[in-house]
């Protein structure tokens, strides 16, 4: 598979795990104030990934469109190792945000207490599809 396809089902997984937390997110937001709290991040994260989503897409299809042979070897090669590296600095950061959500989980009212354990999943989910993602993105050779 070349990077431009890998990058299509990318944007489109992404999509659909943020429509997933959205959708139950909203559900979530009905409980108490400790699930509202879950549910504001997945709601949140959820309208986040869309725009990732919607403008790496864009741009992947503006560069398909202005480089000269998005096709040729070295090109592929570039563009899968930026994205590789790219996935694996997200998945750091994922490691950030889940820091941050324990952090928050243990500090604070259940609402707040509910955020930290919303950002804490959104982070590990992240993670999880950050790395399956940086392991699988072709990398042409030379």
């Amino acid at each position: 598979m070349d990077i431009w396809r890998f990058q299509r089902i990318l944007a489109i997984r992404l999509i659909q795990w943020a429509l997933a937390s959205i959708g139950l997110g909203a559900i979530l937001a009905l409980g108490t104030k400790f699930w509202r709290g879950v549910g504001s991040q997945f709601i949140g994260w959820g309208v986040i990934n869309i725009g990732i989503a919607y403008f790496g897409g864009r741009m992947a299809e503006q560069r398909v469109q202005t480089l000269p042979d998005p096709y040729a070897p070295e090109i592929l090669h570039r563009e899968g190792a930026n994205l590789q590296r790219l996935l694996w600095i997200n998945a750091l950061l994922d490691l950030v945000y889940m820091r941050g959500g324990q952090w928050l989980a243990r500090n604070g009212g259940a609402y707040r207490r509910g955020m930290g354990v919303g950002i804490f999943v959104q982070g590990l989910a992240l993670f999880i599809f950050d790395l399956i993602h940086a392991n699988d993105t072709p990398v042409e050779q030379d």
